[in-house]
């Protein structure tokens, strides 16, 4: 079985103030698909990242490849 990823662009807006962009990020999904809501979510657990305002989602693609995290 081959594992799902997820590739796709995003922008982040801070509500104090600038950004954080990421082109062309990976991340390993569970199942065939994730909604931008939760990818946008997964995100920014994952970077720990606090003052998030708007996050947007681009170019999203689920493309087949192993996984690379190990839990």
């Amino acid at each position: 079985m081959t594992d799902k990823r997820v590739r796709f662009d995003f922008e982040i807006d801070f509500s104090n103030g600038g950004g954080l962009q990421g082109q062309d990020f990976r991340l390993d999904i569970d199942g065939d698909d994730i909604s931008d809501a939760d990818l946008a979510d997964y995100i920014v657990a994952d970077m720990r990242l606090l003052m998030v305002g708007e996050v947007r989602i681009l170019n999203k693609a689920i493309i087949e490849e192993a996984h690379k995290r190990k839990d």
